[in-house]
């Protein structure tokens, strides 16, 4: 199993925003199993001709997003994204009722606003 990356120079999305969105994508759908070793990223900058700073851009936003974790010099796997991705969530919408209260909204007011917010975000994909 390879990691399949391709970056198109000529699309609107930048390059490092491409490589993140194809390793969250094979590693949501399985095609990078949980516990898979990516490539170093000097190593893949320079198999995909792109400087290191654009991969390591896209691994940073992996880990922060739960899709992979880096064990120091050892390297960056795929995670348990299922966990770390409802974690997250779960932070994010708490974050959201503290300051849902703070701008004096109730359930129906915060929970509508969420709703809005998630038909905007599903119905433009």
């Amino acid at each position: 199993m390879a990691l399949q990356i391709t970056v198109d120079p000529d699309a609107a999305t930048a390059p490092f925003e491409q490589i993140r969105a194809q390793i969250a994508e094979q590693a949501r759908s399985g095609a990078l199993p949980v516990g898979y070793k990516l490539p170093t990223v000097r190593g893949f900058a320079e198999e995909l001709g792109l400087a290191a700073n654009t991969v390591a851009k896209a691994y940073r936003a992996l880990e922060s997003d739960g899709v992979i974790e880096t064990r120091g010099r050892h390297g960056s796997f795929v995670a348990a994204a299922g966990d770390a991705a409802r974690r997250q969530a779960a932070e994010a919408a708490s974050a959201y009722v503290q300051r849902a209260q703070r701008l004096g909204l109730d359930r129906a007011d915060a929970l509508a606003a969420v709703e809005d917010a998630l038909r905007a975000a599903y119905d433009a994909s």
